[in-house]
């Protein structure tokens, strides 16, 4: 025995153009009936949170899906898998295209070839498909925007949930953001993490989907944003502070990257106030920081 609910969306040319569409979402369980032999023109997510099975790709192998697991459908590749027929699986399926997927695909979110990804814990994708699904009701006239944003989330959230990230992956990223305005090169992170070049660049791509020299020049860049909004520090000297000895080298790659030189970001985003601003990230419990003029 199974049970089943799932429904389907057609959303138009504007949905399409905001990078990601929900085309499909489904929530079953038990022992479902076998899927395919088939080949898609789109993507689906099937997030399996209890139970097992198996898949069968195109190479004809037949691979043990053990839950919490994650079958990655692509298009144009032909599958076929079904749950145990004794035990039966808890899965819940998201379909979705549209263009933002090839930048998924070279950030590592999106692996048509690893059609079975194990992970640590199904329950944030699994959250994500069953908002999803609450938006799918009918007469929702946020529909097809709220369901194709919700799909950008899960894909965090499946990349976050993978097993084969957790916990090393993290550590080296946290290392790097630590000690990315150091004057280092990627050699010498390497280095420091025990590492080759080549394992270093394999880590940060697997955990970040980029690499190491764009990793760490984010963060950079990042910091230097906060530098110039907040503080009146010279461009040299914020320059210096995020890594770079020479100001104009920073100037022009600050401003290949970002789109402005760092005078312009500064005098657009510069929030300069007395006391500076906080380094803490607001927790959403913190009460609002807005009191009264008699309040002491």
């Amino acid at each position: 025995m199974y049970r089943t609910w799932m429904r389907f969306f057609s959303p138009a040319p504007a949905h399409h153009r905001l990078g990601l569409v929900c085309l499909g979402v489904g929530l079953q369980h038990g022992a479902l009936p076998t899927v395919g032999p088939r080949t898609l023109d789109h993507h689906v997510a099937v997030v399996i949170s209890s139970g097992g099975g198996w898949y069968r790709g195109a190479d004809g192998r037949r691979t043990t899906v053990t839950a919490p697991a994650l079958l990655w459908l692509t298009p144009g590749v032909p599958h076929h898998y079904a749950p145990d027929p004794d035990t039966g699986w808890d899965e819940g399926f998201v379909d979705f295209a549209g263009p933002a997927t090839t930048a998924y695909r070279e950030l590592g979110y999106i692996e048509p070839d690893r059609p079975v990804v194990p992970l640590s814990d199904a329950s944030g994708p699994r959250a994500v498909i069953t908002r999803i699904a609450r938006a799918a009701r009918r007469g929702n006239p946020l529909l097809e925007v709220e369901t194709g944003a919700a799909v950008h989330e899960l894909l965090v959230a499946l990349r976050r949930a993978r097993a084969d990230l957790a916990p090393d992956g993290d550590q080296v990223l946290a290392a790097l953001a630590r000690d990315a305005c150091a004057p280092m090169s990627v050699a010498d992170h390497a280095a420091r993490h025990g590492m080759t070049t080549a394992e270093l660049r394999g880590a940060v791509r697997r955990a970040a989907g980029c690499s190491p020299k764009d990793y760490l020049l984010g963060i950079r860049l990042g910091r230097a944003k906060e530098l110039l909004a907040t503080t009146e520090l010279p461009v040299a000297a914020v320059a210096r502070r995020v890594g770079y000895d020479d100001p104009a080298y920073f100037s022009r790659l600050f401003t290949r990257r970002v789109g402005l030189a760092p005078v312009r970001f500064r005098a657009q985003q510069g929030r300069a106030v007395p006391g500076g601003w906080s380094d803490r990230v607001p927790d959403p419990g913190d009460p609002p920081m807005i009191h009264s003029p008699d309040a002491p």
